[in-house]
């Protein structure tokens, strides 16, 4: 098969905190790629990773003309690594991989396989991770929360470990806004999609960066891009209340004219309702405050990321204006 007609993937890594397994990836995708036969580019995105990924990269690039580097001004974090790698990628699909090789490249080969039936997106669907009970626990949670809670139809249990055919990055990348929650985005766009499970893998080097607070912010992130159940939750607490209220209300009357020493006395009373309705009043405040800090997020325009460097930059170069 001639380099004319045979398909081209894109393999994009978010790096940080990653330069270890640098190497050991690109090993792993070139193999994978070779044995498909593919035409290939390795997109490495250092999202100003701390450790020596740097110098690592500048090697790996400077050796193998496959490997593309891109180097952002500052941490932008995993989502925009992705996005910053799918903008710059000529592949027939693109596939996103963690750099922490908690993605087995292998996997790459189903993925494959399922795009050439005709699949459009191709998703890791994690049936087990190696990890403590309560994170297996935790995620397995969050992700039957966020399917339920979302007006798209979530994959369960789908990270963003995942085969992207061209014409739905390009769909991604229309889509104008900055806080992205890639998972949530490519069940957004439709499509032709379908899971291949895996068993995710502990950290091959290190510690994960993510702690119990990242998480957190990771589930408030998804929730607020794709749900508006924080919203009705709102509505209904004010109907819950109004409702009983009202049968406070008549309940004190009964008990004042039938039987005056039962009815209740005291600022202890007044206390509790109190602080009952302020905390209801805060939660909802902190539910608003939640969708207006992300509504402020966007409307400032700011870019998602900025790019110091690339190098082997795939993509034509525009030709000179002649003098």
């Amino acid at each position: 098969m001639s380099d004319a007609t045979r398909k081209k993937l894109s393999a994009i890594i978010a790096c940080y905190r990653d330069a270890p397994a640098v190497p050991i990836m690109h090993a792993r995708l070139t193999a994978v790629f070779t044995k498909l036969a593919v035409a290939y580019e390795i997109i490495f995105v250092n999202d100003n990773s701390p450790d020596n990924a740097r110098e690592v990269l500048s090697t790996l690039a400077a050796c193998d003309p496959h490997v593309v580097v891109i180097n952002h001004t500052r941490n932008f974090g995993s989502q925009n690594a992705f996005t910053s790698g799918m903008r710059i990628a000529t592949g027939d699909a693109v596939i996103l991989l963690d750099g922490d090789l908690q993605d087995p490249p292998e996997v790459i080969e189903e993925f494959y396989a399922k795009w050439r039936e005709g699949y459009d997106v191709v998703y890791g669907e994690r049936v087990r991770r190696e990890a403590t009970r309560f994170l297996q626990v935790a995620y397995k949670a969050f992700y039957r929360v966020f399917r339920a809670a979302s007006y798209v139809p979530i994959p369960l249990d789908a990270g963003d470990f995942s085969l992207i055919d061209r014409r739905v990055v390009e769909a991604l990348n229309q889509l104008p806004e900055n806080n992205r929650f890639l998972r949530g985005l490519r069940a957004w766009v439709g499509f032709r999609q379908i899971g291949v499970p895996y068993v995710r893998p502990e950290r091959m080097f290190g510690v994960t960066t993510n702690s119990l607070f990242k998480n957190l912010g990771w589930a408030r992130k998804a929730i607020l891009s794709f749900s508006y159940a924080p919203l009705d939750i709102i509505t209904w607490l004010a109907i819950v209340t109004v409702f009983f209220s009202l049968l406070a209300i008549v309940g004190q009357i009964t008990l004042r004219l039938l039987w005056p020493d039962l009815s209740p006395r005291g600022f202890s009373t007044l206390i509790c309702l109190i602080l009952f309705l302020g905390g209801i009043q805060l939660l909802c405040l902190s539910i608003i405050g939640a969708y207006l800090s992300h509504i402020y997020d966007e409307v400032k325009r700011r870019p998602p990321y900025l790019v110091e460097s690339i190098w082997n930059d795939p993509r034509p170069r525009a030709p000179k204006a002649e003098a």
